[in-house]
């Protein structure tokens, strides 16, 4: 142990002997390296007699650093075993002895097999990936200007995916001094420092290929694409991996959806006083990775061949395809814009967001600002900012708040003294130099009126991402059909959540007619799985 961590979760002698029969004993020497910052895989160790540091490595400007110290019955390994991340820090014997190694196959097998083993081993990974994120900040810098779009989208994208990282405001002392040792200059932000590279105007993608999170074709066969993490795609992936199918679970953008972005669900079986949609998919992610599912992103999915239909094979923006023996399409719907001038400008300052999430409120507090949309979403987010000490006009263009809004967000809504609502009410137009400063609005009877605001949060609906469904029936609007609004000639046994095409299905917002919640995404994720059983039974 260093820097009084704690040590966290750990195996009884009893269970430290039942995991230790799915590995094998080996003697290591001292000054060893069991893995270093950098591989592209590592084993999980039991250690029997030997000792070891986990370190973070020197740096440009820092020296290197013991981040924990592991004796006789500890176990090394953290999150990035499961989800395949390159190798960030180094595991170097400090004292000879023995150990038990574990190959990534036979550790998802134990922890499949034995639930009071999975439940302390994951519990530790995750606090050991916090103490990570506190201690070894140089793994992962980001830098930039805190009200940048890209440079949301880039932390957004680490928060998420819980990877170790630390923050830096391009503006502040230590900010500029990362700056300086990395010869970066304003026209390189965001930026992204990431083992020992430095990622200029850094985005999801660029990290992820530096980490390693894009996706690299496996040894074992793919049975289930999963596409699309959101709700309805961690379910699906959660239950697919779950009995027995090797999942592979693709995202364009990062976890969660539209539902990473909600402030707080509140009518979410199970939590009753209510969770963030981020928290929601995040203990999803992790269940996922307990059952074995491979999670890629961003991994920008292009298309489909279904030249075989007993083997469709999912095509990828990079040129590779991924043979599997059913798809789940999950990708849910894009937040719409409205078509007002000077938009996509304060889009790309940061002033117009799309989520109300605790990165997004930050830094509007005693500060007027608007939100856009009269449904579940814009409530959450009017009462999220409000609670954060914004002043809040909300703008719905219909002239009933509560048609589209459950009642009981419209009465905190109605109630709330930081929040002003403008029923039968349209933005048209968005003013301010480099940042927003007001917004000017239209009544239904042709009343205008101009309101401070420094930041437009908008929830008007969305459209499906459906585009890259090439061969499968979709309604008018784009929505994809499934097995009781398939059209009368297509072929084959309706199975539910089957599209046109034999073995691919589609679930949550996706699917035209869903109902656009976070539970019936989830129903519909878990659900499709059985249908998936029945398809591949027919082999």
């Amino acid at each position: 142990m260093t820097d009084g961590m704690p040590r966290g979760p750990v195996l009884s002698e009893e269970q430290f002997r039942r995991l230790a029969a799915y590995g094998e004993v080996e003697h290591a020497e001292a000054g060893r390296d069991l893995y270093v910052s950098g591989d592209d895989a590592y084993d999980f160790f039991l250690l029997r007699t030997a000792a070891v540091d986990i370190v973070r490595d020197a740096t440009a400007v820092e020296p290197e650093r013991l981040i924990f110290h592991g004796g006789p019955g500890d176990f090394l390994g953290e999150l990035n075993l499961l989800t395949g991340q390159y190798v960030y820090l180094t595991a170097r014997v400090v004292s000879a002895g023995t150990v038990v190694r574990i190959g990534e196959a036979k550790l998802r097998r134990a922890l499949a097999e034995q639930d009071d083993i999975a439940d302390l081993v994951l519990a530790a990974f995750r606090e050991r990936r916090e103490v990570i994120r506190a201690a070894a900040g140089a793994v992962l810098e980001l830098v930039g200007r805190p009200e940048s779009a890209q440079t949301l989208d880039l932390r957004a994208y680490a928060t998420q995916l819980l990877l170790p990282h630390t923050w830096h405001d391009a503006t502040s002392p230590g900010g500029r001094s990362l700056m300086t040792a990395a010869g970066l200059t304003a026209d390189d932000l965001p930026a992204a420092i990431a083992g020992g590279s430095v990622l200029r105007r850094a985005t999801p993608a660029t990290v992820a290929e530096t980490l390693g999170l894009t996706y690299r074709a496996g040894d074992l066969p793919v049975d289930l694409v999963v596409v699309g993490a959101g709700p309805a795609g961690l379910a699906a992936a959660v239950y697919g991996a779950s009995e027995g199918l090797v999942t592979v679970l693709l995202d364009r953008s990062g976890l969660g959806g539209q539902a990473a972005k909600s402030a707080r669900i509140e009518n979410y079986l199970g939590f009753p006083h209510g969770v963030s949609g981020s928290d929601l998919t995040r203990l999803a992610m992790v269940q996922a990775l307990k059952f074995g599912v491979r999670f890629h992103s961003p991994c920008a999915v292009t298309g489909l061949d279904l030249s075989d239909p007993r083997r469709p094979v999912v095509l990828l923006q990079d040129g590779v395809r991924i043979p599997c023996r059913a798809v789940i399409a999950a990708t849910g719907a894009r937040y719409r814009r409205l078509d007002i001038p000077r938009w996509t400008r304060f889009e790309n300052s940061g002033c117009v967001r799309y989520a109300a999430t605790r990165l997004d409120v930050a830094g509007y507090e005693n500060r007027p600002v608007t939100v856009v949309g009269g449904a579940n979403s814009a409530g959450q987010a009017a009462l999220s900012l409000a609670a954060a000490g914004a002043t809040v006009d909300l703008v719905v263009r219909g002239d009933d708040l509560g048609a589209a809004m459950s009642s009981y967000l419209t009465d905190r809504v109605r109630s709330h003294p930081r929040i002003g609502v403008h029923t039968g009410t349209t933005v048209r137009e968005l003013a301010g130099d480099d940042t927003l400063t007001s917004i000017l609005v239209e009544r239904r009877d042709g009343r205008r009126q101009r309101l401070a605001s420094y930041a437009l949060f908008c929830f008007i609906g969305a459209d499906p991402v459906s585009g890259w469904l090439s061969g499968v029936a979709k309604a008018g609007d784009g929505f994809v059909l499934t097995d009781g609004l398939l059209p009368a000639d297509a072929s084959g046994t309706r199975l539910p959540f089957q599209t046109s095409a034999p073995r691919v299905f589609a679930v949550g917002d996706l699917r035209s007619g869903s109902v656009k919640r976070v539970a019936t995404a989830v129903g519909d994720g878990a659900s499709a799985i059985s249908s998936v059983h029945v398809a591949l039974g027919r082999d």
